[in-house]
C-alpha cells in the first residue's frame, strides 16, 4: 500500500500536495501538542499569546484540503489509484484528530489552577510524554521512507502506553491517591486519556506502511486481535 502511495505521490503533483499538506499538519500537530502539554505540567497558565483554536482551524482547513486534493485526482484516476487515495483520506483523518486531542490539552491547562502533577504515576507519565513525543519524528520518518520495521515497533509502543493509561485512569476512577484533590484526579485522567488517543492515532497513521488499505488502523494481518484504542 505504502509503495503504491509513493509512486502516486511523486507521478502525480495533486497528489504529491495532499501528501505535503498531511506531513505540514502532522507537524502542526507536534507543535500544538508541545505547547499544550508544557502549558498544563509546566506552567500554572497557558500562554497568552498563542491561539490553539486558530492552529485547530488551520488544521481541519489542511483536511479539507487534502480531501478535495484526493477526490479531483480520483475523478480522473486509474482504478488502480483508487485504494491510494483512500488511505491517505484515511491519514488525514487520524492527524486532524490528533489536533482535536491536543486542543482538549490546551483546553485543561486553562481550567485547571496550577502544574499538573501526577504522584506516584509521575516517572511513569513522563515516560509516556518522551515516548509520545518521539513517536511524532518516528511516525514522519517512517511515513516518507517506507520504513516498515521503524513502522511496527512504532505500532508496538503503543501498546504498552494503552495499558498504563487504562490502569492510571481505573484508580483514579477506584481508588484515586489521598492526597489527590478532586480537580487533579479528574484532569491527570482526562490528560492520560488524551495521551493514549493522541498515541492510537499516530499508531494507525504508521499503520499505512505495513497495511494494505483495509487493515489501516489495525495490528498487521498476521494478528488476530485489532489495534487497541
Amino acid at each position: 500500500m505504502f509503495n503504491l502511495l509513493k509512486i502516486l505521490f511523486k507521478s502525480d503533483d495533486l497528489l504529491k500536495t495532499a501528501y505535503e499538506n498531511t506531513a505540514m499538519m502532522l507537524k502542526e500537530d507536534f507543535n500544538m501538542l508541545d505547547i499544550s502539554a508544557k502549558a498544563l505540567r509546566f506552567s500554572d497558565k497557558p500562554p497568552l499569546d498563542y491561539d490553539i483554536y486558530a492552529q485547530d482551524k488551520k488544521i481541519n482547513q489542511f483536511e479539507r484540503d487534502v480531501r478535495r486534493q484526493v477526490a479531483a485526482h480520483l475523478a480522473v484516476a486509474h482504478p488502480v489509484d483508487v485504494s491510494a487515495g483512500l488511505a491517505l483520506i484515511s491519514i488525514v483523518a487520524d492527524v486532524e484528530r490528533i489536533g482535536d486531542y491536543t486542543k482538549n490539552i490546551y483546553e485543561l491547562a486553562t481550567a485547571y489552577p496550577r502544574k499538573l502533577t501526577a504522584g506516584n504515576y509521575e516517572e511513569k507519565l513522563i515516560e509516556s510524554e518522551r515516548i509520545i513525543t518521539e513517536k511524532f519524528d518516528k511516525v514522519a520518518r517512517a511515513f516518507a521512507s517506507s520504513d516498515t520495521e521503524l513502522a511496527a515497533l512504532v505500532m508496538k509502543e503503543h501498546h504498552s502506553i494503552s495499558g498504563w493509561c487504562d490502569v492510571v485512569v481505573r484508580d483514579m476512577i477506584i481508588n484515586p491517591p489521598e492526597d489527590f484533590t478532586t480537580s487533579q484526579a479528574v484532569t491527570l485522567s482526562l490528560y492520560i486519556r488524551h495521551l493514549k488517543r493522541i498515541s492510537s492515532h499516530l499508531t494507525n497513521i504508521v499503520s499505512s506502511v505495513v497495511n494494505p488499505f483495509p487493515r489501516i488502523g489495525y495490528r498487521t494481518k498476521d494478528t488476530e486481535t485489532d489495534q487497541d484504542n
